[in-house]
């Protein structure tokens, strides 16, 4: 039950961060996207079913806040907490070039498919424009914000999955 408020918080955490304070530092108009970090981080580090779980309550809380469409961003992340999950196997706590490499792919997919799916059937047409001008600097400033966050959340994890471990052997 920790484990879920505690996860919940850092959801909220992260979104009102992403919402208010990164908005004030935003650079050109870009705004790095932590609840792709969260999810995926979540996702290689507990698995494929956590990362499902927290991408969806991730992007449903954009959707619901920001989205046009309900259900859109919550689709998005939880593919890609799914997928990053598939990962979960050769995860390793002291390596930073995994997760910093799946954080990496995860934005820029998200931004490729966000392209796609919102202009592109919109008749616009311009992809490299916004390659260049919106999907990579994005990228660029979330990975810049997860070399901060990303120790956090397995500082975070590592003191859950203690705390759970220790609470099981007391009932061995």
């Amino acid at each position: 039950m920790r484990r879920y408020i505690l996860v919940g918080i850092l959801i909220l955490m992260c979104f009102l961060l992403q919402s208010t304070v990164f908005q004030a530092l935003a650079f050109g108009g870009i705004v790095p996207n932590l609840l792709v970090v969260l999810t995926a981080s979540f996702g290689f580090m507990r698995g494929e079913k956590a990362g499902l779980i927290i991408g969806f309550v991730c992007g449903l809380l954009c959707d619901i806040f920001f989205g046009d469409v309900i259900g859109f961003q919550a689709l998005i992340l939880m593919y890609i907490g799914y997928l990053n999950g598939k990962f979960s196997g050769i995860f390793y706590p002291e390596e930073i070039k995994l997760p910093m490499a799946l954080i990496v792919l995860s934005d820029l997919s998200f931004g490729v498919i966000s392209y796609f799916l919102l202009f592109l059937m919109r008749g616009r047409l311009n992809f490299p424009f916004y390659f260049k001008t919106i999907i990579v600097p994005e990228v660029i400033y979330t990975t810049m914000v997860t070399l901060i966050l990303y120790p956090i959340i397995l500082k975070i994890n590592f003191a859950l999955e203690t705390r759970e471990k220790n609470s099981a052997q007391k009932f061995v």
